[in-house]
């Protein structure tokens, strides 16, 4: 039997069950490398991004302020941009547990109403501790003209932002149009800007990137993916040869007049 060591034990590849054994694994490594090679691209766009982000935080804060008008709508691109507004403070808001420099504490955030009909609001700066209207500087009055960093609406859940409800009156989780609407009596710029140099007795607020951009959780989780996927294409290749091996083994045996041995029976008296 000279040719039956190469042609009889490996006929077993031409039946039915192995022809879809092996189409599968044709199939399922080179989209599992797919797949990976794609996780890893968002990662690295990530970094880019981040990168990009870190020269552009740098630019802005030597840029001279911008209409806000001329900003609008935020994105990516406008987002961290300082713009200068004008107009008369209205209503006064605490936005809770917000962290500085790892310390609790709370924003003091004032609606501006300006001239176009509408308010923007404005986080005038930061005060450690618990929310406390009383311990709130107030607004200054008249017209004031002031100048800020333009960030996107927040989106509760995101970059830390509370999605708490309940909260007292006069207190918000989220600067937000869509949570603002309901506490204050004007029409809202969908955007808000944070202060350059926070009014007296309270400490500035620094701007934070957009949401869903640079090196955050869901980088890391593209990160994580590319393993993963990797892995799977590996685990595909090793049940492959696994199987082989057993097919071939189990062929040999039977070419041999070797019987498979037996599992011994467990009997319960």
């Amino acid at each position: 039997m000279p040719g039956r060591t190469v042609v009889g034990v490996y006929r077993f590849l031409l039946t039915p069950r192995w022809w879809g054994i092996n189409v599968f694994t044709l199939l399922a490594i080179p989209f599992c490398l797919f797949m990976g090679s794609w996780q890893l691209s968002r990662f690295q766009d990530r970094v880019q991004e981040d990168r990009t982000q870190t020269r552009q935080i740098a630019t802005n804060a030597h840029e001279s302020p911008k209409p806000l008008d001329s900003l609008l709508p935020v994105d990516k691109g406008t987002s961290g941009k300082r713009t200068t507004v004008s107009g008369h403070y209205g209503k006064q808001l605490l936005v809770p547990g917000r962290q500085l420099d790892d310390k609790d504490g709370y924003y003091v955030l004032t609606l501006l109403r300006t001239d176009t009909g509408k308010a923007l609001p404005v986080v005038r700066g930061w005060l450690p501790g618990t929310a406390d209207a009383s311990k709130a500087p107030a607004a200054p009055a008249g017209e004031v003209t002031v100048t800020g960093v333009l960030q996107a609406s927040e989106t509760p859940g995101d970059n830390g932002v509370s999605a708490q409800g309940g909260l007292p009156a006069g207190q918000t989780a989220a600067i937000s149009s869509a949570s603002l609407v309901n506490l204050v009596p004007y029409r809202l710029y969908d955007a808000w800007i944070t202060l350059d140099q926070a009014d007296a007795g309270m400490r500035t607020v620094p701007a934070t990137a957009p949401a869903d951009s640079g090196l955050d959780l869901r980088a890391f989780q593209n990160l994580g993916y590319t393993g993963e996927w990797f892995v799977f294409a590996g685990f595909v290749v090793f049940m492959w040869f696994r199987l082989l091996r057993r097919e071939v083994e189990t062929a040999r045996d039977a070419a041999l007049g070797i019987e498979p041995a037996e599992q011994p029976v467990v009997t319960v008296s």
